[in-house]
């Protein structure tokens, strides 16, 4: 039997169970008069028809074209193609007041980097290039284990961006948030208290441990912390969000002059959003510090680790143009994640580094630009032609270009023009007025 027959079989005997053991519940629930367990199955769905008019050509010596971590990085130019970016199929079901479950199936990064006449790594596609559908959430809800505040266990939403500031978006259809394109976790396996207070749940936090893998099976002893603590105010038109992360990623147990690896990061994070009936604007700014994250080589061929500083600025505004038939959506996002590379390159004694994460390789400013329209013409269902444009630009003064390979030139663009399908089924809709 192969694997992909055998995970269909497994998908459909999941749901299949699902079904039958929620009407046997209720039976049971309805003749002790209690809460009737119900269940709900949603989905969600977008992608494009995307053409590539401009590609960032710098890049590692050897490798595809392009410098940058994202799906359309290392598409040459005049790349076409239709492609999902998206699938999921989930299933909520609630077994009382005070516990509820729930289980979601992906199938997400389908591609593979330059397919289109320039191979690169692959994304989460299976060996012979087909969709890789993933369990991306399995977790149990213990309800007001005390009061106002929830007891989360498995495989969940973590409290980086995924619960508040992606919501407040809106568009993950057209883009993820920039710490979500900087590779702060989505989701995690692992434990965490979720508390909402006030009349009308204004005020919250969210405190979670995790592997630190998503859905990748724990690799070492180390696990992630994440806090966060948020308010709604004035009629929840304001929103604020404060977060915190930390993860230690190597430690060597002894120092030695040839290998002192200390890797760690933290991520602290701000949000601001002001939503009216029409209208949506939002703020999102965060500073990443990852201690030990650039490996660099002496004139004596020892090894140091150097830490960097990364920040993103990103602005939004979405809104209604007509009733809820036409909308307009912008953003600007401002990525520098070079702001202590001098301490390397101004040291006589390096003569190459590397940055140990290729999603903030220290050498490489980037800053994105997207605009676009949102035709809804039935609910649930948006097609949104959009402009994309990301561009690349070298934080290094010429003179360090032999230092470090992504160097190689100054200023790239990854230009983008994109009709966005999206609709989604049996859960509310985050752009709907």
């Amino acid at each position: 039997m192969t694997k992909p027959f055998l995970l269909s079989a497994v998908v459909i005997a999941l749901f299949v169970t699902m079904v039958c053991t929620q009407v046997v519940v209720a039976q049971n629930a309805d003749s002790l008069g209690e809460t009737k367990p119900h269940g709900n199955m949603w989905g969600l769905a977008f992608g494009d028809y995307a053409y590539k008019s401009k590609a960032d050509t710098v890049g590692p010596s050897g490798s595809a074209q392009g410098r940058g971590q994202n799906q359309y990085s290392k598409y040459p130019a005049s790349s076409r193609f239709f492609q999902f970016r998206r699938i999921y199929l989930g299933y909520n079901y609630t077994f009382s007041d005070k516990l509820s479950a729930e289980v979601l199936f992906a199938a997400e990064s389908d591609y593979t980097q330059g397919s289109i006449g320039n191979q690169s790594a692959n994304g989460d596609v299976l060996q012979d290039g087909k969709f890789a559908p993933f369990i991306k959430q399995a977790n149990v809800r213990w309800k007001n284990m005390f009061k106002g505040t929830d007891l989360v266990m498995g495989e969940m939403l973590t409290p980086a961006f995924p619960m508040l500031t992606e919501v407040t978006w809106g568009y993950r259809s057209v883009e993820r948030t920039a710490a979500d394109m900087r590779k702060t976790n989505s989701y995690d396996e692992g434990i965490s208290l979720q508390g909402a207070y006030g009349k009308n749940k204004n005020f919250g936090y969210n405190l979670m441990v995790g592997n630190g893998n998503g859905a990748v099976p724990a690799t070492n002893n180390f696990q992630m912390f994440y806090g966060d603590v948020w308010a709604k105010l004035f009629n929840q038109r304001l929103v604020l969000d404060f977060y915190q992360d930390y993860e230690k990623i190597a430690w060597t147990p002894v120092d030695t002059l040839a290998n002192r690896l200390h890797h760690d990061r933290n991520m602290s994070k701000f949000f601001i959003a002001y939503t009216a009936p029409k209208i949506t604007v939002g703020i999102e700014a965060f500073s990443t510090t990852l201690m030990g994250d650039v490996q660099a080589t002496s004139i004596t061929n020892r090894t140091y680790y150097y830490t960097t500083v990364a920040t993103t600025v990103s602005y939004y505004v979405r809104g209604r143009v007509y009733k809820d038939k036409l909308g307009f959506l912008a953003r600007y996002d401002n990525y520098n994640p070079g702001h202590k590379i001098s301490e390397v390159t101004n040291n006589p004694k390096v003569i190459s580094y590397t940055a140990i994460t290729s999603s903030f390789d220290p050498t490489t400013r980037e800053q994105l630009f997207i605009l676009g329209l949102d035709y809804t013409p039935f609910p649930n269902l948006h097609i949104i032609p959009n402009f994309y444009m990301n561009t690349y630009q070298c934080t290094l003064p010429k003179k360090d270009y032999n230092l470090n390979t992504y160097a190689s030139g100054t200023f790239g663009q990854d230009v983008l023009y994109r009709l966005t399908i999206y609709f989604i089924f049996g859960k509310k809709d985050p752009v709907r007025f």
